[in-house]
C-alpha cells in the first residue's frame, strides 16, 4: 500500500511538472495566439451574458426594521423553528394563512406584499425580465457550444493528456473565462412563517424563472389598462412571440446584416427599436432582431434598419 501511494504521488507530481512545461512551451504560446481573436469574442458574449443576467426586479419586500429576540422563558422549550427566521428583501415574514394564500394564489400574493404594482411600467419592466434572461439562457447554451466547436478544432495539436485531466486548466490557459451555467440569478420571493412558540414553520417559495415569468406576464397583463390600447397595437413579450420576431426577420440582424444561417451559435436577441423608457411599446412594428453585439452597443438609442 505504501509503494502504491509513493507512485501515485510520484505519477501526479510528474504530470504536473509536464503540464507545467507544456503550458509554458512555445507549441503552446502559438495555438494560443492562433485562437486569441476567437477567445475574445467567447469571453464579450460571456460578459454580454452576464449583464443580462442583473435584469432583475426591484420587487421587495416591506423593510421594519431588524431587532433581535432573545428568550427568557422559565420553561426549557427548544423553540428551534426560531433559528429559521431570515430577514432580507426577498422575504415576507408572516401568518400561516398568508403562506397557505401564498401557495395557491402566488401571483396575487407577490404583487400584494412585495410592492410590485399593477401598472403598465411595471408590465413592461417584467417583459423585459423576460427577453433578457430568455436571451441569457439561449446565450449560455450558444456560447458552450462556440467554445466547444474552438476547442474541437485544435484538438489534434493539444497532447492526449492536456485534453483529458487539465480541460479547465486548459480552457483557462488558452483565455477563456468561466461560463457560470446556473441558474441562481432567477429571483427568488419567499413567504415565511414562523409559529411564536418557535416550534413549527412553514415557507412558500415563488422562483420566477423563465416559465414564471411568462405567466407572470399574462397575469399582469389582465389586470393592466394600457395607455395605448387600440386593437392590436400592444402585444406582450412572450417566448412565442420572440421566436415569431426571429422567423419574420429571417434570423438575420437587422444592423449589421449577420444571420444565424450564416455564423452557427450566434447569438439574436429581440430588440426594441424605439426602448420603452423613451415611451415605445410591445408590437411587432416595434421590435426587431437584432445580434448580441448591435444589440450591446445599441444601448437606449433608436436605431433601426430603416432608420
Amino acid at each position: 500500500m505504501e509503494l502504491l501511494i509513493i507512485a501515485l504521488a510520484a505519477t501526479f507530481i510528474s504530470y504536473q511538472i509536464y503540464a507545467y512545461i507544456y503550458f509554458r512551451s512555445e507549441k503552446f504560446l502559438t495555438l494560443k495566439r492562433e485562437i486569441k481573436d476567437y477567445a475574445f469574442d467567447c469571453n464579450e458574449l460571456n460578459d454580454h451574458i452576464e449583464e443580462l443576467k442583473y435584469a432583475q426586479s426591484h420587487a421587495s419586500a416591506i423593510d421594519y426594521g431588524s431587532s433581535q429576540l432573545t428568550d427568557q422563558s422559565r420553561y426549557n422549550f427548544k423553540r428551534s423553528d426560531w433559528s429559521k427566521t431570515v430577514q432580507n428583501k426577498h422575504i415576507h415574514n408572516c401568518t400561516a394563512s398568508v403562506c397557505k394564500n401564498a401557495s395557491e394564489q402566488p401571483f396575487k400574493y407577490l404583487c400584494k406584499y412585495f410592492g410590485i404594482k399593477t401598472n403598465e411600467p411595471t408590465l413592461s419592466s417584467y417583459e423585459s425580465m423576460l427577453n433578457d434572461f430568455a436571451a441569457a439562457e439561449q446565450g449560455k447554451s450558444l456560447l458552450v457550444k462556440k467554445k466547444d466547436e474552438i476547442l474541437a478544432g485544435i484538438s489534434d495539436s493539444i497532447p492526449v493528456l492536456i485534453r483529458n485531466f487539465s480541460k479547465e486548466r486548459l480552457e483557462r490557459n488558452l483565455g477563456f473565462n468561466p461560463i457560470d451555467l446556473g441558474d441562481l440569478y432567477f429571483p427568488v420571493y419567499t413567504f415565511q412563517y414562523v409559529s411564536a412558540g418557535g416550534n413549527s414553520s412553514m415557507k412558500v417559495d415563488i422562483k420566477l424563472d423563465l416559465g414564471n415569468i411568462e405567466r407572470f406576464v399574462g397575469y399582469l397583463s389582465e389586470l393592466v389598462k394600457f395607455r395605448k390600447s387600440v386593437a392590436g397595437q400592444r402585444a406582450l413579450m412572450t417566448q412565442a412571440l420572440r421566436k415569431w420576431i426571429k422567423e419574420r426577420d429571417d434570423y438575420e440582424c437587422q444592423m449589421c446584416g449577420i444571420s444565424a444561417h450564416e455564423e452557427r451559435n450566434l447569438l439574436l436577441e429581440i430588440d426594441h427599436i424605439v426602448p420603452l423608457s423613451k415611451g415605445g411599446i410591445t408590437s411587432e412594428e416595434n421590435l426587431q432582431t437584432l445580434c448580441w453585439r448591435c444589440n450591446r452597443s445599441k444601448g437606449s438609442k433608436i436605431l433601426s434598419a430603416q432608420a
